[in-house]
């Protein structure tokens, strides 16, 4: 990998310090690590919902995110009757309220994030229509249902509307639950601090989840965001909010310290 001005990704790590043939040496840094507390903005709506300033995280969601691709018969839309239509885009749509009610049943966030068609044009009933299916959950099991529900779903609508239907799975990981030592401890921290606390599952991933993977104890503490959203320049968050953070992450670090050194 080679940027504009010929410059390769290895030599542009080593004016920084960083051997790339080295990197996993720094893997040796986890034989030190006690813990690991990290403080985000929420980038939801729960604690918002609640009016909540902290929350305490129970772990990242597993992702199941796959492609479906509907095909079905091009053909003039001047022309053709509706019951003689082989309409990818008709099946493919289907899926989106069916999403939802999978999330009725299981829980978890299920979305439909980018939709292409082909021909792609006024005049011509859609043949090809390939939609992405991102799913959440932070039990393993039921993330598995919701998928299997999904693919069982987009073959019943593939048969009913005289088209075919495949997937591609984009990626996937597994739920990644937090130290549940370090979650009471949070707890407490927060309930010190705020005088309540909630505990809530992340649907998006952090750091937190990699350091997790990798066997060190984690956990994470949640504030406030306004609006629910994140990404975006009406992201914000109050600063009484981040004033009790702070206060909630000093007070976590000294009972996870204290934790440490009674062993």
């Amino acid at each position: 990998l080679r940027d504009q001005d010929g410059l390769s990704l290895e030599d542009a790590l080593r004016a920084h310090g960083v051997d790339l043939a080295r990197v996993k040496d720094a893997g040796r840094e986890r034989e030190n690590a006690a813990a690991y507390l990290e403080l985000h903005i929420e980038q939801g709506p729960v604690l918002l919902d609640k009016d909540l300033p902290l929350g305490v995280v129970l772990g990242t969601f597993g992702v199941e995110r796959h492609e479906m691709t509907f095909r079905g018969q091009a053909a003039h839309s001047g022309s053709t009757p509706m019951n003689r239509r082989r309409d990818a885009f008709l099946a493919a749509a289907r899926m989106s309220p069916e999403i939802y009610a999978i999330t009725d049943r299981h829980g978890g966030v299920c979305t439909i994030g980018s939709c292409k068609t082909k021909p792609g044009i006024v005049t011509s009933v859609v043949e090809e229509c390939v939609i992405t299916l991102d799913q959440r959950h932070l039990d393993a099991e039921a993330l598995a249902r919701m998928l299997a529900e999904a693919k069982a779903a987009s073959e019943r609508f593939a048969e009913e509307g005289n088209v075919s239907v495949s997937w591609r799975r984009l990626w996937n990981i597994a739920p990644i639950p937090f130290d549940e030592g370090l979650i009471a401890l949070a707890d407490e921290a927060v309930t010190e601090i705020c005088g309540v606390s909630h505990k809530l599952p992340s649907g998006p991933l952090h750091d937190a989840a990699e350091v997790a993977r990798a066997g060190i104890p984690t956990v994470m503490l949640f504030v406030q965001s306004l609006h629910g959203i994140s990404h975006n320049k009406i992201e914000d968050t109050r600063e009484e909010h981040l004033e009790l953070s702070v206060r909630a992450l000093d007070r976590l670090t000294g009972k996870a310290m204290r934790r440490v050194a009674e062993g």
